[in-house]
């Protein structure tokens, strides 16, 4: 959602209204989706961090950029690679054979995003934010840039939000998988406009 801190903050809004929602239904229901149903929630908090960057950038406070990026990162490059592997690990039944591997999913997900996270938390100078025709470009330095083209980074990461859903025994979730896959075509046409 990067057009507007409005435009943030209203999908915050609905975001959270209906992951709370859906959250309330997976208790009431099966507790199984609890992790799938937190996801809009999460989404929802991860938005309102924008917003708060779009509102620094436009006020030119720094801090507010840097506090709102950091939020903003923590649930894009730490917490999804995990999230989503141990939501579908969640998921699963107990009798699945694919349950295991969903669970090495999410450990390596935790390594990745710790890769990816914790340096930008030490070095908060490698976070660097600026407004790109009318959207937010979150660049900077990645620890990972020192070891891999950043190309092989994003390929991870997509492998790791990607193929959990993908391979889950429920169709729904396979279907989340490619609409995944389509959010990120769209945002990769949307980039080169930006």
């Amino acid at each position: 959602m990067c057009l507007s801190a409005e435009v943030s903050f209203a999908a915050s809004i609905f975001l959270v209204a209906g992951g709370t929602f859906a959250t309330w239904k997976a208790t009431q229901t099966n507790m199984r989706y609890l992790p799938v149903a937190l996801m809009p929630l999460f989404a929802g908090i991860q938005q309102f961090m924008e917003g708060n960057v779009w509102i620094g950038m436009n006020g030119g406070d720094p801090f507010t950029v840097l506090w709102g990026a950091m939020g903003f990162i923590f649930f894009t490059w730490f917490m999804w690679p995990i999230w989503i592997p141990i939501s579908i690990y969640v998921l699963e039944p107990p009798d699945s054979p694919r349950k295991r591997l969903f669970l090495l999913f999410a450990i390596i997900g935790i390594a990745f995003g710790l890769l990816l996270y914790v340096p930008h938390a030490i070095n908060p100078d490698w976070v660097n934010v600026s407004v790109n025709q009318d959207s937010l470009a979150y660049e900077g330095t990645m620890l990972l840039d020192y070891m891999m083209p950043r190309w092989v980074t994003y390929v991870i990461y997509l492998f790791l939000i990607i193929v959990p859903p993908l391979m889950s025994r429920y169709l729904h979730m396979r279907l989340f998988g490619f609409t995944i896959i389509a959010v990120v075509i769209v945002d990769v046409l949307l980039l080169r406009y930006a």
